[in-house]
Formats: structure tokens, C-alpha cells, sequence
């Protein structure tokens, strides 16, 4: 399990390799908590590369629609495997965030 980001200006990315469970949470945390001090107004979480999603990593993803507010075009998950997509698409996910 890996979670970097990288800013470009008023933009983050997060991207998450191998397991997004519980024990993300910190590193997650983390990338999330430079929103504010950034200025950022959208961020990417990119999933290429993650092999596993639980109920707290979707608890972690709620927590950055909080931290970006209501709208849903701030937010893009991409690259998300089929087994992953299902997942957030089960979890109604498509209406809080962009998914492709």
C-alpha cells in the first residue's frame, strides 16, 4: 500500500497503489490536509494501480468531498480497475464524484 500526491498549482493528485484500506488512512490524511493551505480546487485521486478498495477507504473518500464541498466536478477518480469501479459504482459514488 502506497498513497503520494503532487500539487500542480491549484490541482492535487493522489494516487493509491495496492490495497486502500484502513491502513492508508494516514498518508491519505495526509495529502488531503494540504487542500486548505494550497488553494487547491480539484484533486485527482488516481486508482491505476490499486488493487483493493474497503468500506474505510470510502469512508477516506468521503472525508476529501468534505474537505472540497459540494461540487461534484472538483473531484475526479479515474483509471479505477473494473473490480475497484464496480465497487464505488455499488456505493453510488458516481453521484458524489467524476468516475472514468
Amino acid at each position: 500500500m502506497s498513497v503520494t500526491s503532487s500539487i500542480h498549482g491549484t490541482k492535487l493528485t493522489i494516487n493509491i497503489q495496492g490495497r486502500f484500506d484502513f491502513s492508508s488512512h494516514k498518508d491519505f490524511r495526509a495529502a488531503i490536509d494540504s487542500i486548505s493551505s494550497n488553494n487547491i480546487n480539484h484533486t485527482t485521486v488516481d486508482m491505476c494501480t490499486t488493487e483493493y478498495v474497503d468500506s474505510s477507504a470510502l469512508g477516506m473518500l468521503l472525508m476529501l468531498k468534505n474537505k472540497m464541498g459540494d461540487n461534484k466536478a472538483a473531484i475526479s477518480i479515474i483509471n479505477a480497475k473494473h473490480e475497484v469501479k464496480k465497487i464505488l459504482e455499488i456505493a453510488n459514488f458516481g453521484q458524489l464524484f467524476t468516475l472514468s
